[in-house]
């Protein structure tokens, strides 16, 4: 069976209303796809790094509670693992806290098995900052040569201040080895400001990846293809509080999508409408189902969904 392979931040959120603190789950949206594909069956390894302590202890715990392989989790000892405290006021904006020490000697990480048409999922401030973006970039240039489908998260989290200037050579890096990009609207504000999504695409990422997925507000999608070539999905459920489950979700149905359909490095950047069309809305339909408060599918559903495969 073919392999996901998910390169991401492992991290530890707590939601506070106030001072109180009301919920702690794994945060990231690439640790939480590769937990619902886990849950579905699929064969998913995640590549990151956390310290060997307790908060570190809950990461690992969840990932293989879902299935998902942590060989390839480099459990560091000389400092801690990350977490982001995140404090939301009367009028839903979030404010963020972020805490971890990382060790001077990163991302040192045991490489996965890779063979051609596995699906390689990367993003986040890990795709592009330094020092690990060296060594995640060295194994997802392996994925390519070893012809794996790529796929690009280019957001990362928000309420990080930085100059996008400084890490644009990194993101174009990242689109011109990716075979598909999926962003949030949030993300394309971050890194492309000003700019609607056809813009964006027309101006930036087509040259590179002329395969695009736009997540707007409202949970619509727009694909963009070859020619600027536009293609509508109408929002499948609605919005909620629980939008890391929900993005998470579809990331992971847009894969589950590219397995059902046995789509192929080969064949990727030439699918039939009609293709795209099934990938794009099972991925909305999944999303809906992870919009809650355990940003993952349930038993039954998960068990639907391996069935399709």
């Amino acid at each position: 069976m073919r392999k996901i392979i998910a390169i991401g931040e492992s991290v530890l959120d707590t939601v506070y209303s106030g001072n109180q603190p009301t919920r702690s789950f794994v945060g990231g949206r690439i640790a939480n796809a590769a937990a619902i594909l886990g849950t579905m069956g699929l064969p998913v390894a995640m590549v990151s790094e956390c310290c060997n302590d307790r908060v570190g202890d809950i990461i690992i715990s969840y990932l293989t509670s879902h299935h998902v392989n942590v060989d390839s989790i480099d459990r560091y000892t000389d400092g801690s693992t990350p977490m982001s405290a995140i404090f939301g006021d009367s009028n839903g904006k979030e404010t963020l806290v972020n805490y971890g020490v990382y060790p001077k000697q990163r991302f040192d990480v045991v490489w996965p098995r890779i063979d051609e048409d596995d699906i390689l999922l990367f993003g986040s401030l890990y795709a592009i900052t330094e020092p690990q973006r060296a060594a995640l970039f060295e194994l997802v240039n392996y994925a390519v040569e070893r012809k794996a489908i790529i796929i690009y998260l280019p957001g990362f989290q928000h309420g990080i201040n930085f100059h996008i200037a400084h890490v644009m050579p990194a993101i174009l890096e990242n689109l011109e080895v990716s075979d598909l990009v999926i962003a949030h609207e949030r993300d394309l504000r971050d890194v492309y400001p000003g700019e609607t999504a056809q813009q964006a695409f027309s101006n930036h990422v087509e040259f590179y990846c002329d395969n695009y997925l736009h997540i707007h507000p409202d949970l619509s999608v727009s694909r963009f293809g070859k020619g600027g070539k536009t293609m509508p999905h109408p929002a499948i459920g609605v919005p909620s509080r629980h939008m890391l489950g929900w993005q998470a979700g579809f990331t992971a149905g847009v894969i589950h999508g590219l397995l059902k359909n046995h789509v192929t490095r080969a064949t990727v950047h030439q699918l039939p409408t009609p293709t795209w069309v099934d990938i794009v809305t099972g991925a909305q339909a999944i999303a809906s189902c992870c919009a809650n408060p355990d940003n993952c599918l349930d038993q039954a559903l998960a068990a639907r969904y391996a069935g399709e495969l």
